[in-house]
């Protein structure tokens, strides 16, 4: 690793690792929005990779790659489940407004992103029946967190986090 290479951003949060990939797998996925498990691996590899062995470029190119996921999900037909990209749009806004306390040009280069995020949860907010911090569908019924088969937030079946939850929780603490 180059003396150079600065590592402030790894410092922000864990959630994007841990949420990320389960979310944008759904959203990579066919129609039925159930990404097979080993969608869900893959992206969680790649999120590992750039975590462990990328840049704060890479990091943030990948994040814009989930941007227009989520942008597009937007514009799908209402029957589409919009929980993944709520919850891959909101992880990447919140990401995106911690930049503002980071050293660089990071929360400046991603203002449109923000921009969009903001109105694409908008838009899927309203689809979903709920507002923007959540909560119940128009019918009064709680909503049910996305959460891919197989799976329960960042630990996978067998209960234990998954190795990209135990890198986050490493390099958090740095």
């Amino acid at each position: 690793m180059s003396a150079r290479r600065s590592l402030v951003w790894l410092g922000l949060t864990p959630e994007p690792e841990q949420e990320l990939p389960a979310a944008v797998a759904a959203l990579r996925a066919p129609a039925d929005g159930r990404p097979q498990p080993a969608l869900v691996t893959a992206e969680r590899h790649r999120v590992e990779r750039l975590v462990l062995r990328g840049t704060q470029r890479g990091w943030l190119r990948y994040l814009g790659e989930v941007t227009d996921l989520v942008v597009e999900a937007a514009t799908e037909p209402a029957d589409a489940d919009p929980r993944p990209a709520l919850v891959a749009g909101e992880v990447v806004l919140d990401h995106h407004r911690m930049l503002i306390g980071l050293p660089g040009t990071g929360y400046a280069r991603t203002a449109p992103q923000r921009r969009d995020l903001e109105n694409a949860l908008e838009r899927l907010r309203s689809r979903h029946g709920t507002g923007p911090s959540g909560g119940s569908d128009p019918s009064g019924r709680q909503d049910e967190p996305f959460v891919p088969s197989g799976l329960t937030g960042p630990a996978g079946p067998s209960g234990q986090p998954h190795e990209a939850s135990e890198h986050s929780e490493s390099r958090s603490t740095a």
